[in-house]
């Protein structure tokens, strides 16, 4: 009975095994950590704590970057700024300390905008559409069914920068150039092959007997994959979901191509963030950590979905 219970399993690792695999999974965290945490202490330093040299750990707090973020200045003189009342809130103040006023708001806040319809339009028309065409190629007899979804596939398999000029010159002329429905269509036809192809796997794995079984109990096809299919296959949906808005929400290349003003996003707007003498590294700190934020929210209200087992499988065929 001792030797019994002392047995070594084959498939259940040992402790120096679990041990060595947490190890390697935290030095892994650590080091993709690192430069994140450094953009946003980054984003809490002063311009000349921001460039100096060794770099400083430890610093004074300020929210410059975040005021230099949101505010355009103009340089006045100091008798100029005499003339003036007292500061109007902290960035007033802190851009007077300088020698400057603040002239108005800055252009991040409808950029950022921008984004954020750009990136959620775009994710919801794929998922939609990939979730549908995956389940028309899981579930029905496609004709060339093997050559359409490697076409779809085959979408992906060079760069999307590479149809850049010609999407460029047709969006040009149907007047699609620098709006915001012409970037969700086209972040949307980039995603869909991705969306088709992950979302074909999960419903595959989803047991046909449970759509007979809810069709024989009165249900239409389409009740049955909305009130069967999609319930089983929300852990498919949310990583397919995060995927296509990562593309979307960091995707620059054509953001820089297509858009100049109006549908300009985030990213083609925070490397142009100029400071005083140079980059204003604060700013363009403090930009890409609000621009982290959403991201994250999404992952983090999605991970019971992505960290949640589903039995398929569960009849036997």
């Amino acid at each position: 009975m001792t030797s019994a219970n002392a047995a070594h399993s084959v498939v259940e690792p040992s402790a120096v095994v679990r041990r060595f695999a947490g190890s390697l999974v935290v030095l892994y965290a650590i080091i993709t950590m690192i430069p994140l945490v450094w953009i946003g202490l980054t984003a809490f330093k002063s311009p000349d704590d921001a460039i100096s040299y060794p770099p400083k750990v430890l610093f004074k707090p300020s929210l410059e970057g975040f005021c230099n973020l949101f505010t355009t200045r103009s340089r006045q003189t100091p008798d100029f700024i005499k003339t003036l009342g007292p500061p109007q809130g902290l960035c007033d103040s802190i851009a007077r300390s300088r020698n400057m006023v603040v002239a108005g708001p800055s252009n991040y806040v409808p950029r950022f905008f921008n984004s954020l319809i750009i990136a959620f339009g775009s994710t919801v028309l794929a998922v939609a559409l990939g979730t549908l065409s995956a389940y028309g190629f899981s579930r029905f007899r496609v004709p060339l069914k093997g050559d359409l979804l490697f076409f779809i596939l085959s979408t992906r398999m060079m760069p999307p920068i590479a149809v850049a000029i010609p999407i460029y010159l047709m969006y040009r002329t149907v007047g699609l150039s620098d709006t915001r429905l012409g970037m969700i269509l086209l972040y949307t036809s980039v995603n869909v092959s991705l969306a088709v192809w992950l979302l074909k796997g999960f419903i595959d794995e989803i047991p046909r007997e449970y759509e007979e079984a809810a069709m024989i109990d009165g249900y239409t096809r389409f009740q049955a994959f909305v009130k069967v299919v999609l319930p089983q296959a929300t852990t498919g949906i949310a990583a397919t979901a995060i995927f296509c808005l990562i593309f979307a929400w960091n995707e620059y290349a054509f953001a820089v191509l297509l858009t100049s003003g109006n549908a300009q996003t985030a990213p083609p707007f925070i490397p142009i963030i100029i400071g005083e003498g140079g980059q204003d590294w604060p700013a363009v700190a403090a930009g890409t950590t609000l621009f982290l934020v959403p991201i994250v929210v999404f992952t983090v209200l999605l991970r019971k979905h992505l960290l949640r087992g589903i039995t398929f499988g569960a009849v036997r065929k």
